[in-house]
């Protein structure tokens, strides 16, 4: 039997309709530039501003550029203190590409430890310093390292060319560049303008881009401060006061220079002192100003006051006869004289050229303590300086509703009240400038950056005792320094000195008692036309106690350099011969 087999029809082949395909391509390709120009629609108009933001606070860096803090000069122009320009090397971690071999080239430029660097170096921080205030030079070295990464910021550095010289009047400033001490601290405002900042744009490897805009705000430089401060004087008031500290063993010394009819401040110096380029290395009691910071009792360099007072009371004149005693009692205190001695028969100019104790006491009975009291305010006595100096000591006076039955008789020779050294120069200069006190100042105008001077504002000023009274205690403190009287080491061959010693019983701050002394010389030249008054102290000398001794050789040097430096002449006539005995 047969089998039949049946065979399927072979498919015919149909090509596919080109017009389809066509139209399907055309379709995906419409849908996929529809999804691309929606994507592009978006980035542009709706992520554009934020991403463009994006990218360009990316790129962009914003630095600040520090104004210019302003010159500290002395009364002549010369710089005691100054601003360099400097720069800070900064890095960018996220842009590091090998922080060991960066390391190692800062370390050759800047000095260091490498791996420090390389740490400094590592991390994901935008932005940490690897050195401050370097010079420009420097930075010209560690530019040329070309190390992605690190860049620089443009700063400025202080320094104080005249090193020591009137340190402890200028101050000096901290890491941040804002002032610390003296004028620098004082007149920190004035002295720092306002700070200005920069964008630029940046490259991928942390690079400026040069042609790039820049923005930003310029920097206001500070205003100069020109002082009062004649730097040769006080260089030499320095070398004297610090030699003087030294051969005394004393725990330090002060000068003061002043022009009494201006009250301006011709010198301030103070030893020990300090290197203001490096304050770090010195003592914190040394960067101070102990001539406002620290005061004292002043002993017998007050007992003008005294004189004052009574003289323009007219309750006595230097002619005035006194029996002074061995020893005198008040309010059940013995008070005696520095030395012993039997009764003595002193005219009020002896009084005061011997220094007598005793004596003072007795004048000063003739006006009152309530009298005697509003003379010692109109001195200045426990008023601020008004120098704007930080850490003043403006003093202390009890006053009369405080006293017991010894503060009046103390008061009168320079026990139971307390000065700073500018406030007792500053007695000594009204007497100078015939009864009128002009305040003392350190701040002769400030400079603009158009090099112009705005003058500082006139000194308060006002009359404590009449130029009559001012002329006479004048020549009552020329006995002082005649061979009659307590200093005769003070005398300056050619010129007229008046002046007075003091050896005032020291407070000790720890035992709250008195123990020490504090020697002192507070005198004028010429004294017949006062142009200079110098104040001299020392405090705790173990070597020898009296001013006559100590403080009045060092107001000679310093005198007699100060008249040669700024040509004061000798006024050619006689001293008077005061009569101090009866």
């Amino acid at each position: 039997m047969t089998r039949t087999v049946h065979r399927r029809p072979a498919r015919r082949f149909r090509p596919g309709n080109p017009r389809l395909r066509l139209r399907v391509a055309l379709v995906a390709a419409l849908m996929l530039l529809s999804v691309v120009g929606v994507r592009v629609l978006e980035l542009q108009t709706i992520q554009g501003p934020t991403l463009a933001a994006a990218a360009a606070a990316d790129r962009t860096r914003t630095v600040t550029l520090p104004a210019e803090r302003g010159q500290i000069t002395d009364r002549n122009g010369t710089a005691l203190a100054t601003t360099v320009e400097a720069r800070n090397v900064t890095a960018d971690q996220t842009l590091v590409e090998d922080p060991q071999a960066a390391g190692e080239a800062l370390a050759g430029v800047l000095g260091g430890d490498p791996q420090a660097y390389a740490e400094r170096l590592t991390g994901e921080r935008r932005f940490v310093y690897l050195a401050k205030d370097v010079t420009p030079q420097t930075w010209e070295r560690v530019r040329e390292l070309a190390i992605p990464g690190v860049f620089s910021e443009p700063t400025s550095t202080r320094v104080y060319p005249a090193g020591d010289t009137a340190a402890n009047v200028v101050g000096f400033v901290g890491a941040e560049g804002n002032g610390l001490g003296g004028m620098e601290y004082g007149f920190d405002t004035e002295l720092a303008g306002v700070p200005g900042t920069l964008e630029y744009q940046r490259s991928a490897r942390g690079q400026e881009i040069p042609t790039t805009a820049q923005d930003g705000t310029p920097a206001v430089p500070g205003l100069g401060v020109q002082l009062t401060i004649d730097r040769d004087v006080q260089w030499k008031a320095q070398q004297a006061i610090a030699a003087a500290v030294r051969g005394a063993r004393a725990d330090w010394g002060q000068v003061t220079v002043m022009a009494p009819q201006t009250g301006e401040i011709v010198a301030l110096a103070t030893a020990p002192t300090f290197d203001p380029n490096r304050p770090a290395d010195t003592a914190v009691a040394d960067r101070g100003n102990r001539a406002v910071s620290d005061a004292y009792e002043p002993g017998s360099t007050s007992k003008i006051m005294t004189m004052a007072a009574v003289l323009d009371q007219h309750k006595a004149n230097p002619r005035s006869r006194f029996v002074v005693p061995p020893t005198l009692t008040r309010g059940g205190h013995v008070f005696h004289d520095s030395e012993p001695h039997g009764t003595l028969k002193l005219t009020l100019a002896g009084i005061l050229a011997r220094s007598s104790n005793i004596g003072t006491i007795q004048a000063a009975e003739r006006i009152g303590g309530k009298t005697l009291y509003s003379y010692l305010k109109k001195f200045g006595i426990g008023e601020p300086t008004g120098l704007r100096f930080p850490g003043e000591n403006r003093g202390a006076l009890p006053t009369p509703a405080q006293w017991s039955g010894t503060t009046f008789p103390s008061l009168a020779f320079g026990q139971g009240l307390s000065a700073n050294s500018v406030q007792m120069a500053s007695i000594y200069a009204t007497i100078a400038n015939d009864g009128v006190r002009v305040a003392p100042n350190l701040v002769k105008g400030f400079v603009r950056a158009d090099g112009s001077v705005q003058p500082a504002a006139a000194p308060a000023s006002s009359r404590v005792v009449s130029a009559a009274t001012a002329s006479t205690v004048r020549r009552m403190l020329e006995g002082v320094v005649s061979d009659q009287g307590t200093a005769p080491q003070a005398t300056i061959p050619g010129y007229r000195v008046a002046g007075k010693t003091g050896t005032a019983q020291r407070v000790d701050p720890d035992c709250r008692c008195y123990k020490g002394y504090v020697s002192s010389f507070i005198g004028m030249a010429p004294a017949d036309d006062p142009q200079l008054v110098v104040a001299v102290s020392l405090s705790n000398p173990r070597n020898g106690k009296y001013g006559s001794v100590l403080a009045a050789p060092v107001f000679k040097k310093v005198m007699t350099f100060a008249l040669q430096q700024l040509q004061i002449a000798p006024t050619g006539t006689a001293s008077p011969r005061i009569r101090t005995t009866w």
